[in-house]
């Protein structure tokens, strides 16, 4: 059954409906205010910190999804080249990585300029796709900080695709 299905958005706000969303997906989830909410979600490589916020302002649904990475000083301006590389290949949605707080950092924005509403389906793939980017790229920002690899040789591993089965 579609989210939408399951429970209409009609005039609810934004993060009541992320609410409804971690609810539906048994994530765990706090609402931080009324105007946010913070949710952990486990995924193949690590758990990530999933935070969204409302501006009234701006009408964008901001969602910010987190993982710890200590890259050591000396391989910074790879973890930044391979950035600029992951980037170029995001259709919606970036990377950066927070220095001070060893935070890499995945953005994405839903804009509802003019009163629109965000149906469950643009919040779950919202949500959906900032997690898949993160899973797609932590292998490769493993291989440029740990495996000494070179943002161009790492990247193969993020655009390589399984074909067949085992």
């Amino acid at each position: 059954m579609a989210l939408t299905e399951e429970y209409m958005a009609g005039d609810l706000h934004p993060i009541d409906l992320v609410e409804y969303i971690a609810e539906h997906h048994k994530w765990d989830f706090d609402r931080i205010a009324e105007d946010q909410i913070a949710m952990a979600v486990e995924g193949q490589w690590r758990t990530y910190t999933l935070t969204l916020a409302w501006s009234e302002h701006e009408e964008a649904l901001r969602l910010i999804c987190t993982f710890e990475l200590e890259p050591p000083k000396d391989r910074l301006p790879a973890v930044y080249e391979m950035l600029n590389t992951v980037n170029d290949q995001c259709w919606s949605g970036s990377f950066t990585f927070w220095e001070k707080q060893n935070l890499m950092v995945f953005r994405y924005g839903l804009l509802l300029a003019g009163g629109q509403d965000a149906c469950a389906e643009q919040v779950d793939m919202m949500i959906g796709a900032a997690v898949a980017n993160a899973e797609r790229y932590y292998p490769a920002l493993q291989l440029v900080i740990w495996g000494d690899r070179s943002p161009k040789e790492a990247i193969q591993v993020a655009i390589a695709e399984a074909y067949g089965r085992a």
